[in-house]
């Protein structure tokens, strides 16, 4: 069995309530050539936004099962309370749609805004006790109401760790809104190509240090894109954290969490020799599929030499992985992070 651990998918524009389009918060050309938020816009350009598609391209890649995650676009960061209730709520409730529809091919994931903490632990319940959505997805980054951003793994999130415990969620976090938090020129595609990066490290390294692993033993929290520099710069935090005690007072040891068994990073990390870095840290178990389709910076063809799953085979092919860890990786890694067995698709 073959299953995707982060991939997205979009709704049809007829979906898509009048009022997201009316306060230009997201919305859909009607000839579904190009979506659109404020003055930003994406060309959509490859196989797989939408459901018939998405199925299609599946089927063609053999792959079994997918993991929806919600639109990084609607994480809502910085918007007012009435947008972002009702935004999420259409996000998780259009997920649960693709999950209740397709259940033998779609696990989906849902949204919640750490900004309004009493309404995102009321949207969790709600989610996994009416929706049945058992994937929490978190940004690395959330702007709070002092017009701070803060990572999603500080002290002030820890009630949303606590809900995602109880109900022994799976939770997602990945990087967006960069070119918000760095105050650089936006140019060169910066922000998608260096600094989302950066964020995933600076949250892994906040998630390590404040021990959340082991604080929150029922919470399996897969790190979007390999966790890219937070596996890179492993040996700096180290060094850092060993040279200023002073700063790290109460604090964990990072390498008392490395490999940590509830802590996973997707293969998204674009080349064989970086996946072979991520095993060596964290250890192929912990390595799920991860093919971010159909994005232009997913794994999928037409990109280069790109194509579902490459980077792992490629790994095979040179001995990185063994074909016992290919495998795991597309299938029993991804059903250990979801608390999944096989027969839940069936």
């Amino acid at each position: 069995m073959r299953i995707n651990g982060h991939g997205h998918i979009l709704p049809e524009p007829a979906q898509i309530p009048n009022f997201m389009k009316e306060k230009k918060l997201f919305w859909i050309d009607n000839d579904k050539k190009f979506m659109r938020q404020g003055d930003w816009s994406r060309p959509i350009s490859s196989q797989g936004f939408f459901i018939k598609d998405k199925l299609d391209w599946m089927d063609q890649h053999n792959i079994d099962h997918s993991v929806m995650l919600c639109l990084s676009q609607l994480y809502c960061n910085g918007w007012n309370k009435k947008d972002c209730f009702d935004a999420i709520r259409f996000q998780n409730d259009f997920n649960a749609s693709i999950q209740s529809d397709f259940p033998d091919k779609f696990t989906c994931g849902f949204v919640v805004q750490p900004l309004y903490l009493d309404h995102a632990l009321l949207e969790i319940e709600r989610c996994v006790n009416e929706l049945g959505l058992k994937v929490l997805c978190l940004p690395t980054h959330f702007l709070n109401k002092n017009r701070e951003w803060l990572s999603i793994a500080e002290e002030d999130v820890d009630p949303i760790f606590e809900l995602a415990n109880k109900y022994g969620l799976a939770v997602q976090i990945h990087p967006y809104d960069g070119e918000k938090i760095i105050a650089l020129k936006n140019q060169y595609w910066r922000f998608h190509l260096v600094w989302m990066m950066a964020q995933c490290a600076d949250t892994l390294h906040l998630y390590t240090l404040r021990d959340l692993p082991n604080k929150f033993p029922n919470v399996r929290t897969s790190f979007a894109h390999g966790g890219m520099s937070g596996i890179a710069n492993y040996g700096r935090r180290i060094q850092g954290f060993d040279g200023r005690p002073d700063i790290f007072k109460e604090l964990q040891d990072p390498r008392k969490t490395l490999g940590h068994k509830n802590l996973y990073f997707d293969t998204l990390v674009h080349d064989s020799y970086t996946l072979e870095l991520l095993k060596k840290r964290v250890g192929s178990s912990q390595i799920i599929m991860g093919l971010d389709d159909p994005f232009p910076l997913g794994e999928i063809e037409g990109v280069g030499t790109s194509y579902p799953g490459r980077v792992v085979e490629y790994a095979a092919e040179i001995g990185i992985l063994t074909q016992n860890e290919k495998k795991d990786i597309w299938c029993k890694n991804v059903l250990k992070w979801l608390g999944k067995n096989k027969k839940d698709f069936r």
